[in-house]
C-alpha cells in the first residue's frame, strides 16, 4: 500500500510555502464542496447528511448527477437522487467526483486568451477516460485516476491569463525548440503548474492521493518503472497525460503512447483510443469540432512511417 501523506510531504511538505505569487487570484470553490469535504472527514456522518450539504447548490447537484449517470461511469443502474450517489458510490468517491465538479464549476469563468475552455475541458476529458482505461488494466483505483487526470491542469487557464507573455513565448517556440512545458515553468517562474497545483489543493484539503497524481502527471512513461508507484493511479494519470493538448505541453506524448502500445500487449491503444472518442462524443458537446484521439494517432503513425513525423 502507497503511503500517499508521506509522499506528499517528501513531495510539497506541509503546502504552507505555495510557490504562487500573492498577486496570482485563485477561484474559489462553492461553499457546498468545501462543507461537504469537511463533514465527510467525519467518520460518523451519513449519506442522507451529507447529501443535504450537496443539495444547497442546484448546480453542484445537477452536474454531479449528470457525471454519475454518464455512460463514461458504467454504473449498472441510473440514480436520481444525491443521497442514492453516496449510497452507491459510497462517501470516499463521492467526494472525489464533487471536487472535480466544483472546481469546473469555479473555473468557469477563468478566461484565457491561449485558452479555450470548452476545448480546455475536452482535454481534461479525454485524458480522464484514457486514466480510468489505464487504470482499470493495472487493477487500481480509477475514481482517483479519472478525478486527477481532470484537475491535472487546472490551474493553467489562470496561469496562462497572468502570465500570458511567458506562456505565449512558449506556444511559439514549440515549433523550433520543443520541450515540455513542465520544464519551461521552472526555468522561467523557479515552479511549474503541477506544484502550484498540489500545493492549493492541499490547502482546499483535497485527498494525498489526489495530490500527488496531479504533482506527479508529467513524469510521463518513466512512472510505470518506479518501483513504488508504477502500479498506482499516479502512473495511470502520468501516461494519460501524453495524450497531447492545444498548448502542446508534451512534444512527443504521442509517439510515447505509440512506444508503450509496441511494448505493452495490453494496453491497446487503437482501441482504447476509439471507446474514448465515442464516449468523450457523448459526454463534451465541445467534442463535436474535436479531431478524434484515435484520427491523431493513426496521423501521428503515419508520419512515423513516411519519416516526416516532428
Amino acid at each position: 500500500m502507497t503511503d500517499w501523506t508521506k509522499l506528499r510531504k517528501e513531495l510539497i511538505g506541509e503546502g504552507k510555502k505555495s510557490p504562487l505569487p500573492p498577486e496570482i487570484k485563485l477561484p474559489m470553490l462553492p461553499k457546498a464542496v468545501m462543507e461537504f469535504s469537511r463533514k465527510a472527514e467525519d467518520p460518523n456522518s451519513t449519506p442522507k447528511e451529507l447529501s443535504k450539504i450537496i443539495e444547497t447548490d442546484a448546480g453542484i447537484s445537477c452536474e454531479l448527477l449528470r457525471m454519475v449517470n454518464s455512460s463514461a461511469l458504467g454504473l449498472r443502474r441510473k440514480v436520481s437522487t444525491i443521497q442514492q450517489t453516496i449510497t452507491l458510490l459510497g462517501i470516499r468517491s463521492t467526494k472525489l467526483f464533487l471536487v472535480t465538479t466544483g472546481l469546473k464549476q469555479a473555473m468557469s469563468t477563468s478566461d484565457s486568451k491561449l485558452i479555450n475552455l470548452p476545448n480546455f475541458w475536452s482535454t481534461n476529458l479525454e485524458r480522464a477516460l484514457m486514466a480510468r482505461e489505464i487504470a482499470l488494466l493495472m487493477k487500481v483505483d480509477p475514481d482517483v485516476s479519472f478525478s486527477a487526470a481532470m484537475l491535472q491542469d487546472f490551474l493553467l487557464p489562470i496561469l496562462s491569463r497572468e502570465r500570458f507573455d511567458q506562456y505565449l513565448q512558449f506556444t511559439i517556440s514549440q515549433d523550433s525548440s520543443p520541450c515540455l512545458l513542465s520544464d519551461y515553468e521552472i526555468e522561467q517562474f523557479r515552479w511549474n503548474h503541477c506544484e502550484a497545483a498540489a500545493h492549493v489543493m492541499l490547502d482546499w484539503s483535497f485527498p494525498d492521493d489526489l495530490i500527488c497524481s496531479v504533482f506527479l502527471h508529467h513524469e510521463g512513461l518513466k512512472m510505470l518503472t518506479n518501483e513504488d508507484l508504477g502500479q498506482t493511479p499516479a502512473t495511470a494519470v502520468a501516461v494519460a497525460s501524453l495524450i497531447p493538448d492545444p498548448l502542446r505541453q508534451n512534444p512527443e506524448g504521442l509517439q510515447q503512447l505509440l512506444t508503450l502500445n509496441e511494448a505493452w500487449p495490453d494496453f491497446k491503444l487503437f482501441e482504447l483510443a476509439e471507446k474514448i472518442d465515442q464516449e468523450l462524443r457523448e459526454e463534451s458537446t465541445a467534442a463535436a469540432n474535436y479531431i478524434s484521439l484515435k484520427n491523431r494517432l493513426e496521423k501521428y503513425a503515419l508520419l512515423l512511417e513516411n519519416g516526416s513525423a516532428t
